[in-house]
């Protein structure tokens, strides 16, 4: 048995044991305070009452609390507050929303959108569906399967070819890979690795040949088909140029030997021509895929995820970056990535239940402030919480809830902000950059300056009413879910006092001002 998998079982083994007596929060912050520990790292203290607010509700409910929510959780005694926010938050139907936009980003990269597909992540987030099922459903994309159909745009959008391009299964191969293992094998088309020794050829041809013979039959009705696989994928290194074969194969995991029918007894169930209905072979590679890829034995299926949803929260995760999981790149803090996959294969890949201990976890309710004297940590540290990039989709909710704009406006503008704040196509979007374009949306789009001018109900017709003395609270509380400085409120009073007879103009460009701010775009 490899060392890394005996590794992952070991590791498996004593959280089973351990895992009764002691939550799995406790056990992550113990392996992050004894590291910082040991390379005399200084931890920030815990997140005040607004940090915590806001950030648990970008990564829960997809957007910004309202300025009521705020002030009833910063007067709240209650010390077990937090933790029933979260489960709160969790129980929410805004949970499957923001499930579903965040795995929709994670997995398709800006590829492209489905109705189906955003109903089916909807849906499985909503009855909290394991992730292994998830998977599953998504690498089978089987056209009988009613309840599941909107999972086979995973693989029916990568089938596409456009103009006279070919289908990309280069493409479609690695970014299973990627996604589904952590691990990229792109380089590995034509040759080993030439850096990550681990990463072969083989394992770019073996899990290549699950694909290969696969087509759209019809991309409307997300119908994917397969032709029978007759006979092992050749190849050869550039390098070497040795003659080689293979079968489907995982990494890591024993190649599949390709059956041989006689002719015209391929099928299980023959194509049906008058209908355009594809066939199902008797030897399926993608039911195969399906079965084999999400086992709970497959470790690199379960550290993926963990070290994903990891991410998700943290800002950045345990194996960075995400799709570079390797024996030379374990990690910043290895044996939590082994525990938090344990207890995902050990609690049947149930991801609330592993958001919702690590949002427990001190490491997650930390201040993104540094202590005092001390120098910025590394990021791979945990010891700060880290500024994160607001996606566009959160972005857009916590525009249209700040500004108290009609929630039906979502559907309209949600074009325009992945436009101007999400990256290209097959671009994770893993890291913060800033953007002219997103600068220049934000400063001249009209659709976003009409949000800031007054009407019934909006923010702006909200503050025109209360005290000039209030403005400052209720503004800050609804944009930015924190109380302005003594020096913010005194600002904000001096230029209504000056501009009287302007006040809701005033009051619109301080509110664009902090939609507009480093501070509303990111989760810190």
């Amino acid at each position: 048995m490899p060392v890394r998998l005996l590794a992952f079982s070991a590791v498996f083994a004593l959280a089973s044991s351990a895992g009764a007596a002691e939550p799995l929060h406790v056990r992550i912050d113990r392996q992050i305070e004894v590291k910082a520990q040991s390379e005399n790292v200084a931890l920030s203290g815990p997140a005040d009452d607004a940090e915590f607010l806001r950030r648990v509700s970008l990564d829960f409910a997809g957007k910004i609390p309202t300025a009521t929510a705020v002030r009833q959780f910063l007067t709240d005694a209650d010390p077990n507050k937090r933790e029933k926010l979260i489960d709160r938050l969790l129980a929410s139907p805004d949970y499957a929303d923001r499930m579903a936009d965040l795995f929709n980003v994670m997995l398709m990269e800006r590829l492209g959108e489905h109705p189906e597909w955003s109903k089916w992540l909807r849906v499985s987030f909503e009855l909290n569906k394991p992730w292994d099922g998830m998977a599953r459903a998504m690498l089978r994309a089987d056209f009988r399967d009613i309840e599941n159909l909107g999972a086979s745009f995973f693989l029916a959008k990568r089938l596409e070819n456009y103009g006279q391009n070919p289908v990309d299964y280069s493409g479609l191969t690695r970014d299973v890979g990627r996604l589904f293992l952590g691990k990229n094998f792109q380089c590995c088309e034509c040759h080993d690795h030439l850096v990550i020794e681990e990463y072969k050829q083989q394992h770019f041809q073996g899990l290549h040949t699950f694909f290969k013979n696969t087509m759209l039959v019809n991309a409307a009705k997300l119908q994917v088909g397969e032709k029978p696989l007759g006979e092992k994928s050749s190849f050869a290194s550039v390098f070497t140029k040795v003659l080689m074969s293979t079968g489907p194969a995982l990494p890591g995991m024993t190649m599949l030997e390709v059956p041989v029918f006689p002719k015209g007894m391929e099928f299980a169930e023959p194509p049906d021509k008058k209908t355009n209905t594809p066939g199902i072979p008797k030897f399926s590679t993608l039911a195969v895929l399906s079965e084999q890829l999400p086992k709970p034995n497959n470790k690199d299926f379960a550290r993926n995820m963990a070290n994903r949803l990891w991410f998700a929260l943290m800002g950045r995760g345990l194996v960075h970056a995400l799709d570079l999981d390797h024996a030379k790149n374990l990690g910043s803090h290895p044996e939590l990535l082994d525990l938090l996959a344990s207890e995902f294969v050990e609690h049947k890949f149930d991801m609330k239940r592993l958001l919702r201990e690590i949002a427990l976890s001190k490491a997650y309710q930390r201040s993104s402030l540094i202590p005092a004297g001390k120098d910025p940590p590394e990021a791979s540290s945990f010891a700060t919480s880290l500024e994160r990039r607001l996606s566009a989709e959160q972005l857009l909710q916590s525009t249209l809830f700040a500004t108290g704009a009609d929630p039906k406006l979502a559907a309209a503008l949600r074009p325009k902000f992945a436009k101007a704040f999400a990256n290209q196509p097959r671009e994770p979007e893993n890291e913060f950059e800033p953007s002219l374009k997103a600068a220049l949306f934000v400063l001249h789009d009209e659709s976003v300056l009409a949000l800031l001018k007054p009407a019934p109900g909006t923010l702006v017709d909200r503050l025109a009413k209360l005290p000039d003395e209030e403005v400052a609270e209720e503004l800050y509380l609804s944009v930015l879910t924190r109380k302005p400085s003594a020096e913010e409120s005194a600002t904000l009073l001096a230029l209504l006092k000056k501009e009287r007879l302007k006040k809701q103009d005033v009051l619109g460009r301080s509110a664009w001002a902090l939609i507009a701010s480093m501070e509303f775009g990111i989760n810190h």
